[in-house]
């Protein structure tokens, strides 16, 4: 479990430069893994093969729906171009704001299951059903309706910037993986019905948008989720190998295994033993060779666990100082004299 401590809670101008690197990383990371384009459309006819073998082909009645009927279509591109770099931000801002204490897990798990895709990217290079031989039954609704919107034909880049994006990064689907990122916030943190509604319509929706466009098979989107659960997974030993890197392994174990000690793991004994004793009666510190009040046991006589503060003093009620008076010690007092003796 992540634990941020008001101490360690990121400071929002810092999150917004990694985050910001990171998706430079990424996005200059598909521009460098583009491969050849011959082994991609090789891919993306492999991939259509399988499906179609395994009747999983819901790209294809999909997307002769969009085609079709403009008032689906022209929505889905706008859902395809926009929400994929509005929702998932919006998202992280949300949960840097209002649930602080989860939001170090959830951003990592966006992190690694994005490298997760950019590796999948590299490896595995794939044509997408729009880019296909116009044989193959696909139209790219993108291009088809580009008048309505600020995309060309090109995936989801603005008109004229098609050369900045690998258009044959299809798998995994990070539409998909992205959009169940958020889903899953939505459901986990959400504090009303409507928002833990939408953290299943969004993924669902994300996934038909996707093929109805023309832009993913149903492989790419299975996938992505597939990419997104094995981010999850790795994200726990990722947090803890970080942590053992800034050198906060300690602080960190003891928050959650709820053992004493600071967020940072450096208080020292005589701190510790300090907040112990708030609160506690202290062991008198006076000498133990205070005369003896008779009557008493050796135990008491020594100062050894005396309830009496100064052992071998008296006081009256109400005095708090010893020493003020004492009993007489010696053979001549008699047994069980409580008689004050003058005052020194």
């Amino acid at each position: 479990m992540s634990y941020i401590t008001a101490r360690h809670r990121p400071r929002w101008w810092a999150e917004l430069l990694l985050l910001a690197v990171v998706y430079c990383a990424y996005s200059a990371g598909r521009l460098v893994a583009r491969g050849d384009v011959s082994t991609a459309v090789d891919n993306g006819l492999a991939i259509l093969r399988a499906e179609k073998a395994l009747y999983l082909d819901f790209e294809t009645p999909l997307n002769d729906l969009f085609t079709e009927v403009p008032a689906i279509g022209i929505p889905a591109d706008f859902i395809y171009a926009s929400l994929h770099y509005l929702v998932t931000p919006v998202i992280l801002v949300w949960l840097f704001r209002r649930r602080p204490l989860r939001y170090r897990a959830a951003r990592a798990w966006l992190m690694i299951s994005t490298l997760l895709g950019l590796v999948g990217f590299t490896l595995m290079p794939t044509c997408p059903p729009r880019l296909l031989d116009a044989t193959h039954g696909f139209v790219d609704t993108m291009a088809q309706y580009s008048s309505y919107g600020w995309w060309g034909g090109e995936a989801s880049a603005p008109r004229g910037m098609g050369n900045l994006t690998n258009q044959y990064a299809a798998m995994p689907s990070l539409h998909v993986g992205w959009s169940l990122w958020c889903g899953v916030m939505l459901w986990r943190h959400g504090r009303t019905p409507l928002l833990r509604w939408l953290g299943v319509a969004y993924p669902l929706v994300t996934t038909v948008v996707v093929m109805g466009t023309a832009n993913h098979y149903f492989l790419d989107a299975v996938a992505g989720a597939a990419v997104m659960g094995l981010g999850l997974l790795l994200t726990r030993p990722a947090l803890r190998v970080l942590d053992r890197i800034q050198g906060r392994e300690g602080g960190a174990s003891v928050v959650a295994g709820g053992a004493a000690g600071t967020p940072e793991g450096a208080e020292t004994a005589g701190e510790q033993e300090g907040t112990e004793a708030v609160g506690k009666p202290q062991p008198s510190r006076e000498p133990q060779n205070s005369p003896s009040v008779e009557g008493t046991s050796p135990d008491a006589a020594d100062g050894a666990g005396s309830p009496i503060v100064g052992a071998g003093c008296q006081t009256s009620p109400g005095e708090r100082i010893p020493g003020q008076r004492t009993t007489a010690a010696g053979p001549s007092a008699g047994a069980g004299d409580s008689t004050p003796a003058a005052a020194r």
